[in-house]
């Protein structure tokens, strides 16, 4: 993790919005630079500052990160991760494609953007268990993602 990170976000709890996107039953993933050695898969999110709405700045993060719009449909699940010195709480809501050209976009909370790409199950299940969001060891394929209800620690 950058030393940045480490600073900005360290030792505070943190409140994060993120959003499953499925195309064709390819889910979107953003990939990150910076947050892991090496690459970190994870769907589009981004942290909620005082004052913000859940869907307003959901929305936010899919056009920074990716160049879509998109409308934030049902809240599925929350996770906490905690891994000192970080700790997040993590709503998911699925969201739907309204419109805009995928895109590598910008990350502005310090982490690099190097890929934006739909993937099958099989693709993101391949990816290393320290390369994904921890979301994914909660489910055997992608799909079993829009089924999880309630509050899981990762």
């Amino acid at each position: 993790m950058h030393s940045s990170l480490r600073e900005q976000y360290g030792n505070r709890v943190r409140v994060r919005v993120c959003g499953l996107l499925w195309d064709h039953g390819k889910l979107l993933m953003v990939n990150h630079k910076g947050l892991a050695d090496g690459d970190f898969w994870a769907p589009p999110g981004g942290g909620i500052e005082f004052g913000e709405h859940t869907e307003n700045r959901l929305q936010q993060e899919f056009e920074e990160e990716t160049g879509l719009v998109v409308t934030v449909d049902r809240f599925l699940f929350t996770c906490e991760f905690v891994h000192g010195p970080l700790h997040a709480i993590e709503l998911f809501f699925e969201v739907k494609l309204r419109r805009g050209s995928l895109k590598v976009g910008d990350d502005p909370e310090l982490s690099i953007i190097t890929d934006v790409k739909f993937m099958s199950s099989d693709e993101v299940m391949a990816i290393p268990k320290d390369n994904r969001h921890g979301i994914f060891q909660l489910v055997s394929t992608t799909e079993d993602l829009k089924t999880l209800t309630g509050f899981f620690r990762i």
